[in-house]
């Protein structure tokens, strides 16, 4: 009889009744056994020995860092299950090294995202976020303008990584032109997925929404700058659900104080949150959420349903659906 691989639950408590609550325990426990019950990161640093004989480490939120510290501590390991979305964070060069596959529940996560991103697609197409501040500047319902509406109007997507290709998914229910920048993608792919590639000055000078999907890297921090935001156009609207140094922030304060009729809807920021004095606070056209666009609640079991699948399937030797690879995690994070 094979011997079952043995697992331990790392990664902050108060997330972990939302991503691991205790029917996907039970899952897992089909799968493999639980040494201990589920520690924090400080508390297992504080014990480093009860990785001695763990197979499989299993986290989220508050996930270790595989350094070399770690993996001395972890002589057994033989995979990693990540319940988040970015394994950048928590991967190093000794990791990768090791050659231990890790998985992530990113195409879990992308799913509350691309929701939320297509709200207020719909939304910024109406023009519901100007026609709401006129009504509230003025005391009385904005005069109804004769352009506002969806069809047939652009949607620009920055980059089509899992999220921004969801969202292509979902926006192809509705007859509008979908149009992404994304070096990474080819035309075949953006094809298949029913958009058209751009330049980066075409999709922010064409589109009537741009949503932000990009990762931050070194080449895409500060990317959306004041030529591309100056040059939107009339009534058009910036989602960012990505990264918040995606975009140069004093740029886009500069413009949306010069822009009136540009509504931004900002779930990220950087710095998260913005400094108290930050004008994002007060300028109309700015809509902020605190990072809400994720997944929470009972949208985070989704995550932890993920990894159950790819347990199983790890311990029954069959191919993993949701492992990222090296270079994946290069131009993806």
């Amino acid at each position: 009889m094979v011997p079952r691989l043995r697992a331990l639950l790392v990664m902050n408590e108060d997330r972990l009744a939302d991503v691991y609550p205790r029917n996907i325990l039970n899952r897992l426990a089909e799968s493999v056994d639980l040494l201990h019950p589920p520690l924090n990161r400080r508390q297992l640093a504080g014990s480093p020995e009860l990785m001695n004989d763990v197979d499989v480490l299993l986290t989220s939120w508050g996930a270790p860092i595989l350094d070399a510290e770690f993996l001395a501590s972890a002589p057994n390991l033989k995979a990693v299950f990540l319940a988040a979305g970015s394994i950048k964070g928590i991967v190093t060069d000794e990791f990768w090294a090791r050659e231990i596959p890790i998985v992530s529940a990113a195409a879990a996560n992308a799913i509350p995202v691309a929701e939320f991103t297509l709200a207020q697609i719909l939304l910024g197409l109406k023009r519901v976020p100007s026609l709401t501040r006129e009504s509230s500047r003025h005391g009385s319902l904005a005069v109804r303008p004769q352009l506002s509406g969806a069809y047939g109007r652009r949607v620009g997507l920055l980059s089509l990584g899992a999220i921004g290709f969801l969202v292509a998914k979902l926006l192809r229910s509705f007859s509008l032109e979908v149009v992404a920048h994304d070096p990474y993608v080819s035309v075949e792919q953006a094809t298949a997925a029913g958009v058209e590639l751009v330049t980066l000055p075409q999709l922010f000078e064409s589109a009537h929404v741009v949503s932000i999907h990009s990762p931050l890297l070194p080449e895409t921090r500060g990317l959306v700058n004041k030529k591309l935001l100056e040059s939107m156009q009339p009534d058009a609207t910036l989602i960012n659900t990505a990264r918040g140094a995606v975009i140069n922030e004093s740029d886009l304060v500069e413009v949306l104080a010069m822009r009136p009729d540009l509504s931004a809807i900002l779930d990220v920021t950087w710095p998260e949150p913005p400094v108290p004095e930050s004008l994002l606070y007060t300028l109309p056209n700015v809509f902020l959420t605190p990072h809400v666009a994720g997944s929470l609640g009972s949208e985070c079991a989704r995550l932890g349903d993920l990894i159950a699948d790819e347990c199983q399937r790890f311990v029954r030797n069959h191919v993993l659906l949701h492992e990222v690879g090296r270079a994946a995690e290069q131009t993806r994070a």
